[in-house]
This record gives structure tokens, C-alpha cells and sequence, in this order.
């Protein structure tokens, strides 16, 4: 499990994708594996490889912001995977740290807003920093066909797309968003390295072999809107457009939103959708 959490293996997967020919060097030799070698990403880096090799085996978290961001560079990294690795290599630092393990509660005027969306036929649902789903409206769990007896600890973004087999049928393209959900969970776990949730999480999802083939690749960002495309078993095949807002009463807390073009047959899917969920319970 250690390989595949820390800075080393965040350095190793954005140091794999990065072939030689890339950044000008030329390939001689055969290669057991795909990407640069070490001592070539160090010489990019402008550090020496002995000292690149220490903080991708994780025996030295005490890298400047100079050499962090001369290493950023060689790797190409974007900004959210920059800010990961300064993350991950510099002094362990948790805002949260006095919350650690607690179960996340949202505000009223967060229950007024789904139930406002409700109405609209629209679902959606508030999450925490772990992932988990802290409430969702009727729409969001006609959606996605959860029963109202389910544990709350089970309510879990992650758990669903890795642990129920109705995400596979439920997401056209569920790779794609399967993606998307680690990548979060990736950044989570950076940002709150002592977040017992988010460990215990990370260590029951790595027992799935598709969760630990995506979680290896170390994919991080936090991607705020997008369309998914879905196969419903009660209203067939649709695909919404979605937003993923933080909540402005705790930053911690994010707002996901599913939505349709008014008339198209996608809105009539959502409308079918509500109609479905009034026959349900609301959610706790």
C-alpha cells in the first residue's frame, strides 16, 4: 500500500509518462519500463540523481521550493499536480487535523437548497472532503437506485463506483469517471494525509483491483463541471450536464448538480427521475 500513497509514487507515475524523446533526449537502449529514467529526470531538474532517488524511495521530505519547482517543471506537471507535490513534500501541515475522523454535518440552508432543487427535478447531493455523501435530494437517489436503508458509511462516492456493481451499468463511459473520482480522492488524501477516514477509505478500496490499476496511476484534480452520460434501467439512456461547487459555509463541503437543457429528452429523463424518487422516503 505504501508504493502506491506519498511523494515516491506520485514521482514514479508522472515520471512514467514522459518518454525521453519528449524533452529531446535521445532513446538508446532497451528499457524495462515506459518514462524517463531517474538520473535523466534528475539532470533535467538540475539535481543530482542521488538526490532525486531519495525523494521518490521517500527518504527525504526536506526539498526546497526551488528544487520542488525545478522538478515540477521537467515533469511537466500542471497546477493542480504542482500543488500536490509541494503538498506531499513539504512539512505536513492539516487545517483540519482537530476534525480528524469526524462525521461532517451540513447546515440547514444546505437541506433547503436540495429540496429546492427537488422540486426542480434536478439531483443532487453534498459531500464531504472524504467523499462522503452527506445528504442528496430524491432525484440524486432514483438516480443512482439507493435504498433508503443504507448505512450512512456507505454513502460514499468512491464505495459506489468501485464496490456497487450498479455504477458499472449506471455510467456509459465509467472509466472516464471513475477517473475523475480518484483523482479527488487523491487530492483529499494530500491535503489531509491524517484524515482517518480518508486511510480507512484508501485501504478497503485497494482490496478492488480496478480501484488499485486507477489509484497507481495518480491522476489529481479536481474537475468542477463536465457531461455524463448515463444508462438508467427505469428511463434507459440520457446524459446531463454537472457542477461541482464548494458549499461557502464550509470550503470542506462541495455541492454536486445534475442538469438538463429545458425540453430536451434528457430534462424529460430528470422529470421521470423526480416522479420515481416522490414515491421514496427523503433522504435523512
Amino acid at each position: 500500500m505504501d508504493r502506491l500513497l506519498g511523494l515516491g509514487g506520485f514521482l514514479r507515475s508522472r515520471r512514467a509518462r514522459i518518454n525521453p524523446e519528449d524533452v529531446g533526449m535521445e532513446c538508446v537502449g532497451r528499457r524495462r519500463v515506459p518514462g524517463l529514467r531517474r538520473e535523466e529526470l534528475a539532470r533535467l531538474a538540475g539535481v543530482s540523481a542521488d538526490y532525486y532517488t531519495r525523494l521518490e524511495q521517500d527518504r527525504s521530505k526536506s526539498a526546497s521550493p526551488v528544487v520542488l519547482d525545478s522538478i515540477a517543471r521537467a515533469l511537466r506537471l500542471n497546477q493542480s499536480e504542482r500543488d500536490h507535490l509541494f503538498t506531499l513534500a513539504g512539512p505536513i501541515t492539516d487545517p483540519v487535523r482537530r476534525h480528524a475522523g469526524a462525521w461532517q454535518r451540513i447546515p440547514p440552508v444546505t437541506y433547503e437548497l436540495l429540496d429546492a432543487l427537488e422540486h426542480a427535478d434536478i439531483p443532487a447531493c453534498a459531500f464531504s472532503r472524504c467523499l462522503d455523501i452527506l445528504a442528496a435530494n430524491r432525484p440524486f437517489r432514483a438516480l443512482h437506485m439507493w435504498q433508503d436503508d443504507r448505512p450512512a458509511r456507505d454513502n460514499s462516492l468512491p464505495k459506489f463506483f468501485f464496490l456497487d456493481p450498479n455504477s458499472r451499468t449506471l455510467y456509459l463511459d465509467w472509466e472516464h469517471v471513475a477517473t475523475d473520482v480518484t483523482a479527488m480522492l487523491h487530492f483529499a488524501l494530500g491535503r489531509h494525509p491524517h484524515e482517518p477516514r480518508i486511510n480507512e477509505l484508501i485501504g478497503e478500496l485497494l482490496e478492488n483491483g480496478d480501484f488499485r490499476r486507477i489509484w497507481a496511476a495518480h491522476h489529481v484534480y479536481e474537475r468542477a463541471s463536465g457531461t455524463i452520460a448515463f444508462h438508467h434501467p427505469m428511463v434507459g439512456d440520457f446524459s446531463t450536464n454537472y457542477q461541482l461547487l464548494r458549499l461557502p459555509g464550509d470550503l470542506e463541503q462541495f455541492l454536486f448538480v445534475c442538469t438538463a437543457a429545458q425540453g430536451s429528452p434528457s430534462a424529460s429523463a430528470l422529470e421521470r427521475l423526480g416522479q420515481i424518487g416522490q414515491k421514496r422516503p427523503s433522504f435523512p
